[in-house]
This record gives structure tokens, C-alpha cells and sequence, in this order.
């Protein structure tokens, strides 16, 4: 049986898996990958990019190759409800609402605003081929699909696990000084007795995937749209495009069936009803693949357990709405590679490791919950106005009826509809949620400062350079380019100091604490007479500290500690703070 050595084993070949391979491999940590299947996903699955996705992409440079192949916002950002695409019946091709999303329309200021890239849209069919491509370029003969975990075992200081090749069934021994489980919770988790804490599978929904030409009927710029069937509400259902071509000529589609019994829908009725829903009775289509399957609400008690650390969906499943079971996903990755990188490198002790789960779970349980929310409070909006699956048959009519009604009461119903169907951007227009989350715990060294405030519905970002937070995007320029805030630090930089013009006592310190730490740390001074100046104007106003101050940022972009003006010690202060957030002892970094 042969053996591989190797300081980080990631099982798991999905977008958390690769993404994370791509993190750690642009980290300079060896590792192997093994996935089990021999492709990568056949499925569409998740679909929506969020800004801080894309911003990691970019560290990593992904973003381009995405946003190439994905649709742009002005190709996925609305909603919209509708009754049908076609037919000939007095509620058929009825547009009920539609609203502005995720970076779409009236919010697309906003959004250019606060990052270096905007959201895209890219299913999982397509994102992971890019994932596995730049995987494999970054680690080579490391990335072994159709290779499956079969055991594993913790012992002193290492994991020992056993990995079947699926083709040949040779088995071979992989020791590691870590273990990324992002297998979907499918061995590991279960294996360690990690507990998946929550709603498993409250509701069953049925998933076509097809391919059809709607290009007479359908409506560009749209990330979704929910059919709203005057005729039969288990018909209410919803439409994704899923490329490769984006708009009116897309060739693929995924379109979800209300939650309900999967015996509604035998497989020979898949066809049929897939036309009337979209009331094109003599729509000629492709049938892929149907599945059933069950939407959780689910976060797991642990992040880590010894050398083992979950990732993705062994962690958190929730439904798909807002988006946020990919992202968060990736985001985990990120968080955890230059922690491993710190501590395999001898700049960290184990136990930055244990600040993943202080960092990542809190924000794995406030996006399943705020996913499930958004889920309800829309199947809520539709109950309340009268078009709801379970809304009574009678009230049903006169809603849909009110549709097409001339009469001051009708106008007027339609009027509250539309204030009622505005509170969905909790939903869709969760801006806050994708990039204003912070770190409370963790590796972060809290300065006493007060978050900023969050509207109910986390439709306004506020950016902040107070500890724990996403460093501020701002356009800054010096040495012949323009570039972001957030590009200054990543994985060739290490830490970065931003401090104000009046740099020279925080560039001194820098570099002594560097040496002393073995750790790097660049600076980059913003300001009139610094290194940079703002090319936007929007440095000065998202800074939060002083021309003498300075903002100490991770290579994952998050702020870990400021100091709001001059220090009276910049070295210690700095040291120690490098310290705290590194726990480690000042000496030279272990080969």
C-alpha cells in the first residue's frame, strides 16, 4: 500500500473543495484533493456569485475567467412574477411584479460603490470546471477525482487516512497535519460525531433540468422568475436561466416546483407540466434530469474537532434563497487557508485554528436563518395577497381576477400588493448580509468601537474599518496604477498596514515586528503626500482613523486590529497585537 505525506488532505471536490485548493495552493501549503465522483458537478445547482465572492475570485484571480463566462448584472438583475410566459387565456402573460436585485437597476450604484467587482452568475456546472482547471494548474498530479476517503483516523499529531482509488480499487495511506472535510457532510462529519443542528428536510421540492429555445417569449435581464398559476397552485412554480448563452437565447433551464409530496409529479407528468406552467403548451424540450430533493435548515454544532476542520455544506444547508450557501461556503474556505498557511508555516500556533469556528460559525448560523426567513416571508407575501399555493380557491380567483380589473378597488389592491411584494428585498436586495457580516470573536482585537448600524432588512451596506469587518473597498492610485483598498494585502503580501499619510512611525514599527514575528507585513500610506491617494474620495470618508492612525488587515481582507490616531508606541502596540492575533512567541518561522 503506498503512502503519501502531505500537510493538508482536503476531501471534497465541489466549489467549497477547489476553492479551497486554489486558496491554499496560492498560500504555498501542500496538499492533496480526492472527490469521489470523476467529473465535477453535472447539476446547475447554485447559481448567484455574491460581491464578497467575487472579491475573494479577484485575490485569487478567478474573478476574470467568472465574470467571462457568467451573465453580468445587467443580464440576471430583477425578479420577477408572472403568471406565464405565453397562452391565450385572460390571466396568461401577466407580469404581477417585478423588483430590482442583487446589484441590479436602481441598487447598481450602490453596489459599484462598495466593491472592486460586481456580482455574477454562474452555475455550479460551470464555476466548478473553472475551480478543478486552477486547482489542478496550482498543485499539480494533486487533485484525484474518482479517488474516495474510506477511513481515516487522528494519531498524535497528524490524520491517517485511507483513500480508495474508485477505477482500479487501490487503496493508498495519506498522512497529513490536517484534514479539510467540504464533502457535504456525506463521511467525515458523521465519522467524528459532529451534529447537524436544526430542520432536516422540512420541505420536498421537485427540480427539472431541460434544455428548450424560449426566446420568443422570454424577458432578459432576469435572475429569476416565479410563475404564479391562476389555475392550479401546485403549477406555481419558478424559472432560472442557466446558460451557457445569457438572455433571450439561453439553452438551459432549471425550473423548481412548488414544495409539496414528490408524488405529485410522476416522471412521465414532468414534461407536460413543465408546459404548462410556462403556458406553452407545444414547446418543443430536452429533459436532463428531475430530482427530489429536501430544503434543511441546518448548522453543525462543531467547525473542528482535533485536526479535522468542516467546510461548506458538512457545516451549514439551507435553502437557496438569497444565494448564500455557495458563498458562504467559499468565504469558509478562505477564512480557514491563510490560518493553515500561518500555522503549517510556524508563524501561528494550532490555535489560530480554533478561531474558524469562532469566526465562521456565528456567520453559518445567521445565514441559514436568514435564508429560511427570506424563503417564508415569500411564500408569506404570496398567502397575504391572495395568490398563494395555499391561499382558499375562492380568494384565490378574485385575487388573481384583480389582476386585469379596471376598478379603483382593483388598482387599489394592486397598489398595497406592491408595497407588501417590496418588503422581499430582505430577500434579494440583502446587501448588508454579503458584505457588512463581521467577525466578533476570533482573530480580531476588538477596539471598543460600536458596529454601525444594520437596517431590519439588510438592504443598506455600511462600511467599516472597525476590527473584524471587510476592509472598505475605496479606488486608490500611486506608482502609475489605480487599484482597490482591498487589493493591497492577499496571499503574496501577508498582513498590510494602512495608515495615513503620517506613516513613518507605523512603517518602522512594521518592519521591526516583522522580523521579529517572521511574519510579513507590508504597509501602504493613503493620502496626500503617502504612498496612495484616493481616486474616488471614498477612502477619506470610510477610513475611520487619522492621518496618524493605522488599520492592521488580514490576507483575507478582514480588519484584525486599528489604532484611530498616533500611538505613543507604535512598535509595541503593533507587536502586540501581531501577538494576540497569531498567539505565537517572537522568533524565527519553523521550516
Amino acid at each position: 500500500m503506498a503512502t503519501i505525506e502531505v500537510p493538508v488532505l482536503i476531501v471534497g471536490g465541489g466549489g467549497c473543495g477547489l476553492s479551497a485548493s486554489v486558496f491554499l495552493s496560492d498560500h504555498g501549503v501542500g496538499h492533496l484533493l480526492v472527490e469521489r465522483h470523476s467529473e465535477t458537478s453535472r447539476m446547475p445547482k447554485a447559481h448567484y456569485l455574491n460581491q464578497r465572492t467575487m472579491s475573494i475570485f479577484r485575490q485569487h484571480g478567478l474573478d476574470g475567467e467568472v465574470a467571462e463566462l457568467g451573465a453580468s448584472i445587467e443580464e440576471f438583475g430583477k425578479l420577477r412574477w408572472l403568471t406565464s410566459l405565453g397562452g391565450d387565456r385572460p390571466l396568461d402573460g401577466i407580469v404581477v411584479q417585478e423588483m430590482d436585485a442583487f446589484g441590479g437597476g436602481e441598487l447598481r450604484e450602490t453596489y459599484e460603490v462598495a466593491g472592486p467587482v460586481m456580482p455574477v452568475k454562474l452555475p455550479q456546472v460551470r464555476l466548478e470546471p473553472i475551480l478543478r482547471r486552477h486547482a489542478e494548474q496550482r498543485n499539480p498530479g494533486r487533485i484525484l477525482f474518482s479517488h474516495e476517503l474510506v477511513g481515516f483516523a487522528e494519531e498524535g499529531d497528524r490524520v491517517v487516512a485511507e483513500v480508495r482509488n474508485v477505477d482500479t480499487g487501490e487503496v493508498t495511506t495519506v498522512v497529513a497535519r490536517y484534514l479539510v472535510a467540504a464533502d457535504g457532510g456525506r463521511t467525515v462529519g458523521a465519522a467524528l460525531g459532529v451534529r447537524m443542528e436544526g430542520l432536516p428536510g422540512f420541505l420536498q421540492v421537485t427540480t427539472a433540468y431541460f434544455t428548450a429555445d424560449l426566446s420568443p417569449w422570454w424577458q432578459e435581464g432576469t435572475l429569476l422568475t416565479h410563475f404564479l398559476n391562476p389555475y392550479d397552485p401546485d403549477l406555481s412554480s419558478n424559472l432560472i436561466e442557466m446558460g451557457p448563452t445569457w438572455g433571450k437565447h439561453c439553452e438551459e433551464w432549471v425550473l423548481h416546483f412548488p414544495p409539496g409530496d414528490p408524488e405529485r409529479f410522476p416522471p412521465e407528468t414532468i414534461v407536460p407540466k413543465i408546459r404548462e406552467v410556462l403556458g406553452l403548451p407545444e414547446l418543443e424540450l430536452t429533459l436532463h434530469h428531475v430530482t427530489n430533493w429536501a430544503v434543511e435548515s441546518l448548522v453543525a454544532d462543531r467547525y473542528r474537532v482535533g485536526r479535522v476542520l468542516l467546510a461548506g455544506d458538512a457545516v451549514h444547508r439551507q435553502p437557496p434563497t438569497v444565494g448564500l450557501g455557495l458563498n458562504t461556503g467559499i468565504q469558509d474556505a478562505h477564512n480557514l487557508a491563510w490560518k493553515l498557511a500561518a500555522v503549517l508555516g510556524g508563524r501561528a500556533n494550532d490555535r489560530l485554528l480554533d478561531t474558524y469556528e469562532a469566526e465562521r460559525h456565528p456567520i453559518g448560523r445567521h445565514n441559514v436563518d436568514w435564508a429560511v426567513s427570506a424563503a417564508l416571508h415569500h411564500h408569506a407575501i404570496l398567502e397575504a395577497i391572495g395568490l398563494g399555493q395555499h391561499t382558499p380557491q375562492p380568494r384565490r380567483d378574485r385575487s388573481f381576477a384583480a389582476l386585469v380589473d379596471p376598478s379603483p378597488l382593483a388598482v387599489a389592491a394592486r397598489a398595497r400588493s406592491a408595497e407588501i411584494f417590496a418588503t422581499h428585498r430582505g430577500g434579494c436586495q440583502a446587501h448588508d448580509v454579503e458584505i457588512g457580516f463581521a467577525y466578533e470573536e476570533g482573530a480580531v482585537i476588538p477596539d471598543g468601537s460600536q458596529p454601525p448600524p444594520r437596517e431590519p432588512l439588510r438592504d443598506v451596506y455600511h462600511p467599516t474599518t472597525r476590527p473584524g469587518h471587510v476592509l472598505p473597498h475605496a479606488w486608490i492610485e500611486g506608482g502609475g496604477r489605480v487599484l482597490s483598498t482591498q487589493d493591497l494585502t492577499g496571499t503574496s503580501t501577508g498582513f498590510v498596514l494602512i495608515t495615513g499619510p503620517q506613516a513613518a512611525p507605523w512603517q518602522e514599527a512594521a518592519a521591526e515586528v516583522a522580523t521579529k514575528f517572521s511574519v510579513p507585513i507590508v504597509t501602504a500610506s493613503i493620502g496626500a503626500g503617502g504612498e496612495y491617494v484616493g481616486a474616488d474620495g471614498r477612502w477619506q470618508d470610510v477610513r475611520e482613523i487619522t492621518d496618524e492612525g493605522a488599520i492592521l488587515v488580514r490576507p483575507d481582507n478582514h480588519v484584525a486590529w486599528r489604532s484611530a490616531g498616533a500611538a505613543a508606541d507604535p512598535v509595541g502596540d503593533l507587536a502586540g497585537a501581531i501577538g494576540r492575533l497569531l498567539d505565537s512567541q517572537p522568533g524565527p518561522a519553523l521550516s
